[in-house]
């Protein structure tokens, strides 16, 4: 079976069953969050099975212990165990013949999910995942095709019907990531009566207001060390009823690039080369007007908390999305701190 594209797989997923072993791979966390939701709903389908779900980190566990995990028995009923290893290129990396080997075997009693920037088509291990389980490839869509994907989005995950010149219009107050064109939606959909659509009218009022530009402001004054400041504009932001799952939805996309810029540098460096950071900058996705504002902001936070960012997201989305009781505000904050703080960098 050839990867599917996450839209067919978000689309009509009841097409597209879990396997034994599945790969979701791409460069977008949005589109990646929603195969994982679906695929878990396939895997796990009870309240209890939340018990039968183990995740790892890539670049820490090992084989033998993902091997064991996936034929652990569920605890509740028939269901099966779901095993997800997030940032698992280091673990492919490192253990891809036995991955090759488990793949002619498989655990009959767990699904194993890998979650993975990179999936090569040349590799013997891309060839026996796509017979024998199921891969989904999760990577954006082209800037032609987002206003498309915006009407056709509400309207499936939504239940909200949008005007294909208000979707023209989101895209071009939000661009093109799909978690903040989303959190956008959200909103929208509220804010329509129902069988009404969402126009270019509604759009204009209630898209790209200070709220979007506070958040921005809020993350600058985090990157320029000033730590106190940017939690006051945290405040004000959840005091104006801004949704805390939206904030961080809309700061990640730029600190992921930061994150991503820091280890193209810390690569070259390991293989005696230097990049320049602007040139890291712009390989990692900023746009080339932001630059020179992007390459000051990277240099003031170093390099410890450049190659942290991709965790402290990670663990700032699970916190908020049930993994901590903590208040949504404390574990923003501390965010903002990891960020903001220049003594990270010793530690």
């Amino acid at each position: 079976m050839k990867p599917v594209s996450i839209h067919d797989f978000l689309w009509d997923s009841s097409q597209f069953s879990a396997k034994a072993i599945c790969v979701v791979y791409g460069n977008d966390p949005f589109l990646k969050f929603h195969a994982v939701r679906i695929l878990r709903s396939q895997v796990l389908s009870d309240e209890d099975a939340e018990f039968s779900l183990t995740r790892f980190e890539g670049d820490s566990i090992k084989f033998i212990d993902v091997l064991k995990e996936v034929n652990t028995a569920a605890m509740f009923g028939g269901d099966r165990r779901l095993v997800i290893i997030e940032d698992a290129d280091p673990f492919v990396t490192k253990y891809r013949a036995e991955l090759e080997e488990y793949t002619e075997k498989p655990s009959g009693q767990a699904v194993l999910l890998l979650l993975l920037q990179t999936f090569p088509s040349n590799t013997r291990l891309f060839s026996r995942v796509t017979e024998k389980g199921l891969v989904i490839e999760a990577t954006s869509l082209s800037e032609k095709e987002i206003p498309k994907w915006i009407v056709r989005w509400s309207k499936h995950h939504h239940k909200t019907l949008c005007d294909s010149d208000a979707a023209e219009m989101i895209f071009q107050r939000i661009g093109a990531e799909h978690g903040l064109i989303d959190q956008e939606l959200a909103k929208l959909a509220l804010m329509v009566a129902p069988k009404e659509k969402i126009t270019t009218t509604l759009v204009e009022k209630a898209v790209g207001s200070w709220r979007s530009q506070s958040t921005f402001e809020m993350l600058d004054l985090a990157l320029a060390g000033q730590t106190a400041a940017a939690i006051r504009q945290l405040d004000q932001l959840l005091l104006a009823g801004e949704n805390a799952i939206g904030i961080l939805a809309q700061i990640a996309p730029t600190l992921r690039k930061f994150a991503a810029a820091t280890q193209l540098i810390l690569d070259a460096e390991k293989h005696g080369k230097k990049l320049s950071t602007a040139a890291v900058l712009e390989q990692a996705g900023v746009n080339r007007y932001f630059i020179e504002k992007s390459e000051k902001q990277l240099k003031m936070l170093g390099r410890y908390r450049g190659a942290k960012l991709l965790n402290w997201l990670l663990q700032a989305d699970l916190d908020l999305k049930g993994a901590s009781r903590n208040d949504p505000r404390i574990i923003l904050e501390t965010l903002i701190i990891h960020i903001a703080d220049p003594r990270l960098r010793v530690l």
